[in-house]
């Protein structure tokens, strides 16, 4: 049973890789080492309090009590009050049905109730500290893996299943621990904790980096683990280091070949092995004269009670056990006894410090650091009771890491104090959630029969936007794009986008049925946005000389197709009178202007360059056609990106305000302009909208387009942060800053797998240092934002494609759209989400979406080759 340091090495060695190999989802099934997840994942902040029941189950005997955190007048910061009972657990529900058992443990905690003059007519909040390893699918549900500690009890899942009690957390006596440490002990709280219970069995828990627990979702932050390392060994591991004596300790216990470790160190089988070893030494005639008395034959008769007093009083305790046994030992007996007790419990604090320097070890890899100071919590009657135990643990344990800068605290209020403190952060987190959720984030998920309205409002305004004298907010703008592409395009067109803070400059050269691209892409300055007209256009006249001298063009005159991708009231292909400024743009003596001509006047006052701008179109349009190039299905077009809209094929009988075929601008980005939305507004909507250049103006846009839905997220958590359910209510200078959260933000934040890294690097720019469950707040505010976005454009769709259906007389519409735009693109969830409620509001029509991989550039180009083609007619 002596140890060397290499051996300890060894055996750190290979608990590091059984640490590792529980983590995995891969090799957890096969692992000894089970390394569970807790779902505790917060201390406490100093908020917590309330009234709690508490239950501590875990070994012959187990304890009911009440926990009152700062419930009383003039109790300091860090106080909690208690009072129990214990109650005995008979030895046959040990090994009876779980259901009984816990029946017994049900009426012992009504009794407690009942003494305590606690009403069972009402729930209580309850923590329960059950020290048997449980696969715990959420904080307050497990499903027990094993008995240990001589429970065999049958069947067993713990739940919330009582009238009287609600169980908010179910946690593990050494978690418990660890929470009991860390809050009275503020030190704990700045350094990263590890703690072990070594009584009757052995466990350490510790707090290990979200990232690389794979049984549980997220990346970022850190959860406890409940290692379970008794049963570190059951596969075998721990073969060549197993005595003859640990053999028949495994063989006589009540679950052979199952917790080797723990049978190895833990206080219920210290005894038993140096009754072994005395008794083998007692057969070989080595003590005692050769003589064996009844008494040490049995089973149990040497406690670990008693090894800790041979161990402290030296040779009177040990010659008291012994004459206990009825042995009448020599001097030299009680010596050679005294140094197999003090040999065993010796191993055992080598192996415990071994183990504890594998968990130390990969704390210290897992913050990539060279030397660790670090507060180890511990618990257990072995290590309160044993006068020598702390100090050899203490000893090896800085020998193996003298790197490491170890401190032990002793839990002073043991597990079920610890239990109720899980129990109230539970509370705060519950209460927390349920605050933003019901008071905020439910303000933003819509249900079914709103969309409905949605779609019933959207189709309203587009019947009415395609009469004559219609005041819609939904304009139904003519497009005069009458033919989509047969294949025959040829030659070399000019494209020219604008449709946001970038103006594209494109050459497209159409060759049979391909096409290739070439283009360059210009900033517009905010000055140059909002200043005057004239400057605006003098801007993009400049862009375009530039690409055109870049091109080695400059002295070509060109076809050119103008992507104009604002709300334009056109007469005829190359001409639109713009009717209003969005996405930002507020530049004067525009709106009311045709800008076809307002950019060839730049181009006239350059006097460098010449352009035939044969044809004016919105990006949507552009879009509808690029993707009609490539699929004769496709009729409409949708962008849902810095800004929205859609753009269809409308039938001639509908259209009151021309003659002709053509394709139908709906502009519906002004739905809602005349309060059909206000029932699903929301306050944060309305804020977005009073802060905007254009207030009262495109009100469906703002609430789904990528322009505007950081805005809407950065509003949200602004007041949330001010009613103190954010960031403990600190409100940063730079949250308070307009357009500071980025649409793209929610892309990054809503990934799968980087959520929360991204959301803490955001929160880090912001000036915010916010805890694991302020992420996941901030990670479900993006979430119904963009889903509620997403919803919205698919009940708009849903409008649009019944419309067509119904148009052609048809029972099924198989049609197609081609959509643009970074948010359909680039925001994980938003397709699937508008797929799926097209899917679902619109159930006769089967619409596919096809991306514009090229944008609504060569949309343009398309558009002037078959209007040049038209014209050539």
């Amino acid at each position: 049973m002596r140890l060397n340091d290499d051996q300890l090495n060894e055996l750190s060695a290979r608990f590091q890789a059984e640490l590792k190999k529980g983590l995995s989802a891969e090799s957890n099934a096969a692992a000894a080492v089970k390394m569970l997840p807790t779902h505790v994942c917060s201390t406490p902040d100093g908020s917590e309090k309330g009234q709690f029941l508490a239950l501590d189950l875990g070994g012959s005997k187990f304890k009911v009590l009440q926990v009152k955190v700062r419930e009383c007048v003039g109790i300091k910061k860090g106080d909690v009050e208690m009072e129990e009972k214990i109650y005995p657990v008979p030895d046959e529900l040990l090994t009876g049905r779980a259901t009984e058992l816990f029946d017994h443990v049900s009426e012992s905690l009504k009794d407690f109730m009942h003494e305590k003059n606690i009403s069972l007519e009402k729930k209580h909040p309850l923590a329960f500290t059950f020290s048997f390893p449980c696969d715990q699918s959420r904080l307050d549900q497990g499903t027990l893996l094993n008995w240990s500690k001589n429970y065999k009890a049958r069947g067993c899942t713990v739940s919330n299943r009582s009238s009287y009690v609600e169980i908010l957390a179910m946690v593990n006596d050494t978690v418990a621990t660890m929470m009991t440490c860390g809050f009275d002990d503020s030190y704990c709280e700045c350094v990263l904790c590890v703690f072990m219970c070594m009584g009757t069995g052995t466990n350490a828990c510790y707090m290990e980096e979200l990232r690389h627990i794979d049984l549980v979702e997220g990346d970022e932050g850190r959860m406890c683990v409940n290692t379970e390392w008794g049963s570190f060994g059951d596969d075998g591991a721990l073969k060549d280091f197993l005595t003859e004596f640990d053999r028949e300790v495994d063989a006589a216990s009540s679950n052979p070949g199952k917790q080797i470790f723990e049978k190895m160190v833990s206080g219920m089988h210290l005894g038993e092995l140096v009754r072994l070893v005395v008794l083998k030494m007692a057969k070989l005639g080595k003590l005692f004269d050769g003589r064996v008395s009844d008494a040490l034959r049995t089973k149990g008769k040497i406690t670990t009670a008693d090894v800790a007093a041979m161990d402290e009083n030296g040779l009177k305790n040990t010659k008291d056990v012994l004459d206990e046994l009825d042995l009448n030992p020599s001097d030299d007996d009680c010596i050679a006894v005294q140094h197999v007790s003090t040999i065993v419990s010796f191993r055992s604090s080598n192996l415990v410090a071994a183990g504890l320097a594998a968990i130390l070890t990969r704390i210290r890899q897992n913050r990539n650091m060279g030397a660790l100071r670090i507060t180890v919590g511990v618990d257990g009657t072995v290590y309160k009771t044993h006068p020598q135990y702390p100090k050899r643990l203490h000893k090896v344990v800085r020998r193996l890491l003298p790197e490491c800068q170890v401190r032990f605290v002793l839990s002073e209020s043991g597990s079920s104090k610890g239990a109720a403190l899980v129990a109230a952060v539970a509370q705060r987190l519950t209460s927390l959630r349920r605050q933003v959720g019901l008071m905020t984030l439910s303000l933003f998920r819509l249900k079914e029969e709103q969309l409905q309205l949605v779609k019933a409002r959207m189709r309203s305004g587009l019947d009415a936007g395609l009469r004559s004298k219609s005041s819609s907010t939904i304009k139904m703008l003519p497009s005069f794009v009458y033919l989509t592409p047969d294949g025959t395009e040829r030659g070399k067109y000019l494209a020219l986008d604008l449709g946001g803070t970038n103006f594209r400059a494109l050459l497209v050269r159409f060759k049979k049925q391909t096409s290739r691209l070439y283009h360059k892409i210009y900033t517009i300055p905010l000055e140059i946005m909002q200043g005057t007209g004239e400057e605006l256009f003098d801007h993009l006249a400049q862009c375009v000389c530039d690409f055109l001298d870049y091109m080695g063009l400059k002295n070509t005159r060109l076809p050119a197709g103008f992507t104009f991708s604002f709300p334009c009231e056109q007469s005829a292909i190359d001409t639109g009178t713009l009717v209003a400024w969005t996405k930002g743009f507020k530049a004067t003596d525009s709106e009311g202007h045709d800008v076809v001509s307002m950019l060839r006047e730049a181009i006239k006052r350059r006097n460098d360059i010449d352009l035939d701008i044969v044809a004016l179109i919105n990006d949507t349009v552009g879009t509808m056609m690029s993707c009609a190039h490539e699929d004769q299905r496709c009729e409409i077009g949708m962008i849902a990106g810095t800004g929205t809209n859609l753009c269809y094929m409308e039938e001639l009988k509908n259209i009151e305000k021309i003659e002709q075929r053509m394709c139908i601008n709906t502009e519906w980005g002004g739905l809602g302009d005349d309060g059909c939305l206000d029932d699903i507004i929301t306050l944060y909507d309305t804020e977005v909208d009073q802060n905007s250049i254009n207030q009262g103006k495109q009100r469906f846009e703002k609430m789904t387009s990528g322009m505007y839905l950081g805005e809407v997220v950065r509003q949200v958590l602004l007041d949330l942060t001010r009613r103190g359910l954010l960031f403990k209510g600190h409100v940063s200078e730079t949250l308070k800053t307009p357009g500071i959260f980025e649409t793209k933000y929610l892309s990054q934040i809503e990934s799968d797998r980087l959520a929360l890294l991204q959301v803490r690097s955001i929160l880090q720019q912001l000036g915010l240092h916010g805890t694991c469950h302020d992420s996941i707040i901030v990670k479900h505010v993006c979430l119904v934002v963009s889903r509620r976005a997403a919803q919205l454009c698919g009940a708009g769709m849903a409008a649009v494609v019944d419309k067509i259906r119904e148009n052609r007389g048809l029972d099924h519409l198989d049609i197609a759209v081609g959509v643009d735009g970074s948010l359909y693109k680039l925001h994980p969830h938003f397709s699937q989400v508008l797929k799926e409620t097209v899917r679902v509001m619109a159930p006769q029509c089967d619409v596919t979406f096809q991306p514009s991989e090229e944008g609504s550039g060569k949309g343009a180009a398309l558009i002037a080759a078959v209007a040049r083609r038209k014209r050539d007619v």
